[in-house]
């Protein structure tokens, strides 16, 4: 008796393994680790949340975040190999607040906006928080090695800056002191980008990924 008890039981559990196996199914293989199909819906749901918009699971889409999560596990494991400098966990206190504060009333609202959307505060924090390590990695790795000169500086004022500022404040003044150092900073910034963007191509070709198509229907 006992055993044909036991029967729909274990067909149950068989039945939950199979769907946990379908949830968890790999998306992306990276070297020797992996992006599940569950990882890339969380990622997903977040970024749709910070955004303000709703979720986009369209196979396109799902395409697009799964290359900025082999991005993450690549800078990621560039972070713990080289042990560069990472944030502590309370540097995102100021963004969460600052989030908060813009787009919901409430505590009440936040967490309702989380539970509506399918994501943890702490899901939240941490996304914020790799977005500050990103920041930080780019500043420590690309940054110090950018050069930008005062020609660079003086063509972006005179083909983007200046008639900007002009359509914006008619009439008034515009010179080259008032925006020299915001320039640079973006030019800065870009050039710094664009060698993320090199450093990434060649690891990535000395990496294996698979995307697992299934994945992405």
């Amino acid at each position: 008796m006992k055993r044909f008890v036991l029967l729909p039981v274990l067909a149950a559990m068989a039945v939950l393994a199979v769907r946990a196996e379908i949830i968890d199914r790999v998306a992306v293989s990276v070297g020797n680790s992996a992006i599940s199909a569950s990882d890339l819906d969380r990622e997903i749901r977040i970024t749709a949340f910070l955004n303000g918009v709703k979720p986009d699971f369209s196979p396109i889409n799902k395409r697009a975040t799964a290359d900025r999560m082999v991005e993450q596990k690549l800078i990621r494991r560039e972070l713990e190999l080289s042990r560069y400098p990472t944030p502590e966990a309370s540097a995102v206190e100021s963004e969460i607040a600052e989030f908060r504060k813009m787009h919901f009333k409430s505590d009440t609202d936040f967490q309702r906006a989380l539970t509506e959307a399918g994501v943890s505060e702490k899901e939240v924090r941490d996304e914020l928080l790799w977005q500050l390590m990103l920041l930080r990695f780019i500043q420590v790795r690309f940054r110090p090695g950018v050069q930008v000169s005062e020609q660079e500086i003086q063509d972006y004022f005179e083909k983007t800056v200046k008639p900007a500022a002009q359509a914006a404040h008619p009439g008034q003044a515009v010179t080259l002191d008032d925006y020299h150092d915001d320039i640079e900073d973006t030019l800065a910034g870009r050039r710094a980008d664009q060698e993320l963007d090199k450093w990434l191509k060649e690891v990535r070709q000395r990496t294996l990924v698979v995307y697992h198509e299934e994945a992405f229907q």
